[in-house]
């Protein structure tokens, strides 16, 4: 059956334009690829890697061609643009990511466990670490959009780092960038 509140709010979407992806100061050449073995870039995104009220809420596991030599660290970023707010829903924010790491596992980016040396910002939700897709039901199809960015120095943050935080830190110091998006509805 469908559900009321996600047809009543089909048409309200923050705007895939509003992503970090697009702001001033960050951008740089795609010189390096994102990729996931649980997806295929602008595919639908797996069951298991739904949420915490739908499913497992397991992070997939990603991959990353060699970022340039200079990239001191890298920053993740996943957003649904396709969010019914002003803004797109934060669902990761991951900085001090190892560039020579060349990827992380399935499940690396749970709120317990960090890799060693990645700092977890807050997300939309308020708290740290890997929030899988939770659209509303019956809103559509929404947009997981992961942002990987390779800057050249260490990222200085307060130790309750959000988006706009990052976002200010990585300015003019993001040298290359990768980005993968993927796709997940409740119908």
């Amino acid at each position: 059956m469908p559900n009321p509140i996600g047809r009543a709010l089909r048409d309200r979407r923050a705007g895939h334009d509003k992503v970090v992806w697009e702001r001033p100061g960050l951008q740089a050449p795609e010189s390096f690829t994102l990729t996931s073995p649980a997806f295929d870039s602008g595919a639908p995104i797996p069951a298991e890697y739904k949420g915490r009220l739908f499913g497992q809420d397991l992070s997939p596991a990603l991959a990353w061609t060699a970022p340039p030599v200079a990239t001191e660290e890298l920053v993740l970023v996943v957003e649904d643009p396709d969010a019914p707010r002003r803004q797109p829903a934060v669902h990761t924010i991951a900085r001090g990511i190892d560039p020579a790491l060349g990827g992380l596992p399935e499940a690396a980016l749970s709120r317990r466990t960090p890799p060693v040396g990645v700092t977890y910002g807050r997300g939309s939700l308020g708290s740290r670490g890997w929030h899988g897709p939770m659209p509303v039901p019956s809103h559509g199809p929404h947009s997981y959009v992961f942002q990987l960015f390779a800057v050249d120095r260490r990222l200085d943050l307060p130790a309750s780092f959000g988006l706009e935080d990052v976002v200010r830190a990585m300015r003019d110091h993001v040298i290359a960038r990768a980005r993968l998006d993927g796709t997940y509805e409740n119908p």
